[in-house]
């Protein structure tokens, strides 16, 4: 064992951007991917500006705005008409406020900009074909992480960035509660070429109605428009992305809707229309133990109702990263770590869960009214997006 070797599980989104945080930071780390490519699946990101600063200072901003999209509004609009609720300011006017961009970006593009950072500062840091199946304690201190292979290696702490269906999780939290949350999940992206100029817009789009809602904004230039829909369903369906849905399904649940929101689905390649079920877990008081950890949606499952799943994960690299390299015991710092996220990942979980209800009032008017009663844009600029994952002080 390394002194200062890091062993993450998941070659994800938060798992890479760990890797970057800390082998930015002179930390030693291996990265263990059950797949056996790297890749992300065909959906969109939203990158505001406290995962931002995170991707700034890891040096890969300018080449994700280069590859992504930087919209001009967030717009909380009706379901049918179109009227616009509320907006919060993007664009220029953003950078002025808060120094760094809002970037809506493909998964897969963000994926390969992280890959390509960590293999920059550690050529071999990413294992692919490694199947985790749990962990052990070692009496003189650190882990050994165990694979389906019956093979293992040692390191200096574990972290598992290996989603909601967690091996690590499994082992520090145990079997999580799930509850159905009533909403099916839809995705599709499309061409932009292929759309009416009138429905293509340069914002990020909530539009909200009886039920269900709906989420679009543009990708890649604006050459692609990424379309998330959450209807509610009784049917449970396997919790995956990459399960596909007859077309027609995607189409008859979002009748009677705006022209913009009808035109996106007609465009849809009829073969990729995506559906999965949105699942709910409860915040735990803890998901660290000893020399190993969680991060991401392992640690604090966040429904997307407030795009801030991934961006909490950002956060907790940038702040694992932080405490790794101030604490020299790694389970105090493990703990130091936990001990600054728990309270403000706890608190977006719950949002992200409240606004389900907020999104799919049953009339226009009560949606106007409830839109009326809160300043979401100041709401958010006051404590979500100011915060400085990098810099902010530690507890």
């Amino acid at each position: 064992m390394t002194e200062k070797n890091v062993l993450i599980a998941g070659g994800g989104i938060g798992g890479l951007t760990a890797a970057a945080c800390l082998l930015q930071r002179g930390i030693d780390v291996d990265v263990y991917e059950q797949a056996d490519e790297l890749g992300e699946v065909g959906a969109g990101i939203q990158v505001s500006a406290n995962a931002s600063r995170v991707y700034q200072h890891i040096g890969i901003l300018d080449d994700l705005v280069e590859a992504g999209s930087c919209p001009e509004a967030y717009r909380f609009r009706l379901f049918d008409s179109g009227e616009v609720l509320q907006t919060i300011p993007l664009g220029g006017a953003y950078v002025r406020r808060h120094g760094v961009p809002y970037v809506s970006v493909h998964r897969a593009d963000l994926h390969r900009l992280l890959v390509e950072r960590v293999t920059a500062l550690k050529p071999d840091a990413i294992h692919l074909g490694v199947e985790v199946t749990g962990f052990e304690e070692l009496q003189q201190g650190g882990v050994t992480l165990r694979f389906a292979d019956g093979g293992c290696v040692t390191g200096r702490a574990l972290l598992g960035a290996d989603g909601i269906k967690s091996a690590v999780r499994r082992q520090i939290v145990g079997a999580a509660p799930v509850t159905y949350t009533g909403d099916a999940s839809w995705r599709v992206v499309v061409e932009s070429e292929n759309v009416a100029e009138e429905h293509r817009q340069r914002t990020v789009d909530i539009w909200v109605g009886p039920g269900k809602h709906a989420v679009t904004y543009p990708m890649r230039g604006d050459r692609l428009i990424n379309l998330v829909g959450c209807v509610e369903h009784d049917e449970w369906d396997e919790e995956s992305w990459v399960a596909s849905r007859p077309w027609h399904e995607l189409k008859e649940d979002f009748q009677g809707w705006h022209p913009s929101i009808g035109a996106l689905i007609d465009a849809a390649d009829r073969d990729h229309c995506y559906r999965w079920a949105m699942n709910n877990r409860p915040p735990v008081e803890n998901w660290t133990s000893g020399h190993a950890t969680l991060l991401g949606d392992a640690a604090h499952p966040t429904l997307p109702y407030m795009a801030q799943g991934a961006a909490m994960a950002v956060e907790d690299a940038a702040v694992l990263a932080r405490a790794l390299e101030a604490e020299p015991r790694t389970d105090e710092a493990l703990r130091l770590y936990q001990r600054n996220r728990i309270e403000r990942t706890t608190r977006i979980v719950n949002e992200s869960s409240s606004n389900r209800r907020l999104f799919h009032l049953n009339s226009t008017a009560e949606l106007r009214e409830e839109f009326a009663k809160r300043d979401i844009s100041s709401e958010r600029s006051a404590w979500l997006f100011s915060y400085d994952p990098v810099r902010v002080d530690m507890l």
